[in-house]
């Protein structure tokens, strides 16, 4: 009786092994056609390799859900043996993802339950929906219900609709206040609401319109003129002094030629 059990546990496991590769070929296929034949893959071929791999796994679950199929619940995985060295058998049978049996990874590969901290929300989630009323329950149930179905409208209605709604809320918000359009036209056209003040101080007699500005201190022509009429001073008393100190000699025309170059220098020349 014994033997037979262990025969039928066998053929149960060599069976779901097979079907799980299957399963794998096919993730791998589809895997391999998203990221290197995408540019050719339809939306059809899309649909059938999901079909296929839920066709897959459908027939998993009937397998274990079998009669015949024992149940795998009841047995007990025992490690007999842990080492950190490498395994080159192991990493062959699980195709280099499992080199190593040791104390590390055991916990983790052998788990029949899941993590503390995934328990723990799991329990969390639990009490908080145990609080809800079946009422509350309800009403959050038609709210989600409700706006499923109108994104669900919404998703469903023709590109056309979705554009001629978008423009009716375009014209009946327009995006600028036309009388602050109308008050820059005409403060720019016009002038209409600028005002016409003027800084404090004391027109110049004779020269109507001109302000403090011009009235006030010297300008930069002025200035200039100032410097270049100062250095024509200077160069003339040099002249003077070197006349005075050579009697008998003709005055020279420095000094004319100076005054007549004053008039025609630019005041802005350095």
């Amino acid at each position: 009786m014994q033997q037979r059990e262990e025969k039928q546990l066998e053929a149960s496991v060599d069976s779901l092994i097979s079907r799980v590769a299957h399963v794998k070929n096919a993730l791998h296929s589809f895997i391999y056609k998203l990221e290197n034949e995408y540019e050719r893959l339809t939306w059809p071929s899309v649909l059938d390799n999901f079909a296929l791999l839920s066709g897959q796994l459908n027939t998993i679950n009937k397998l274990l859900k079998n009669e015949k199929t024992p149940s795998f619940r009841n047995q007990v995985i025992i490690p007999l043996l842990l080492s950190p060295d490498r395994d080159e058998d192991l990493a062959k049978l699980t195709e280099q993802r499992v080199p190593v049996f040791s104390h590390e990874i055991v916990p983790d590969y052998l788990r029949t339950k899941p993590d503390p901290d995934v328990e723990e929300q799991e329990k969390q989630l639990s009490t908080e929906a145990a609080r809800i009323g079946p009422e509350l329950a309800q009403k959050q149930i038609q709210a989600l219900n409700k706006l499923c179905s109108n994104l669900l409208e919404k998703l469903n209605n023709p590109r056309d609709d979705r554009d001629s709604e978008s423009a009716t809320l375009r014209q009946n918000k327009p995006s600028f206040n036309p009388a602050d359009t109308n008050a820059l036209v005409g403060a720019v056209a016009f002038g209409k609401g600028l005002s016409k003040c003027r800084p404090p101080g004391p027109v110049a007699p004779g020269h109507p319109g001109q302000g403090p500005m011009m009235s006030g201190g010297p300008t930069l022509q002025q200035v200039t003129i100032g410097g270049v009429s100062g250095q024509q001073a200077a160069m003339g008393g040099s002249v003077a002094q070197q006349q005075q100190g050579q009697p008998g000699k003709m005055p020279s025309s420095i000094k004319t030629n100076i005054k007549s170059a004053s008039g025609s220098m630019h005041p802005y020349n350095r």
